[in-house]
């Protein structure tokens, strides 16, 4: 008889690209060449724009 797989737990993610409180925050980066409401997407060590592949490295060390 097969083991069954445990199912995972939905998480929350760590950061929301939005914060409300006494109005609405952006939290994340806009892509510079994409212009307002394209977000960086944050990878470890990196921030990337899944639209037109722009990348931003982060210093070695800095993570956020």
């Amino acid at each position: 008889m097969a083991k069954k797989k445990k199912k995972k737990s939905p998480r929350m993610k760590k950061s929301a690209k939005y914060e409300v409180k006494d109005g609405l925050k952006r939290k994340s980066k806009f892509c510079p060449k994409c212009g307002p409401g394209i977000f960086l997407a944050e990878h470890k060590g990196r921030e990337y724009c899944g639209k037109c592949s722009y990348t931003e490295w982060n210093k070695k060390g800095e993570q956020k």
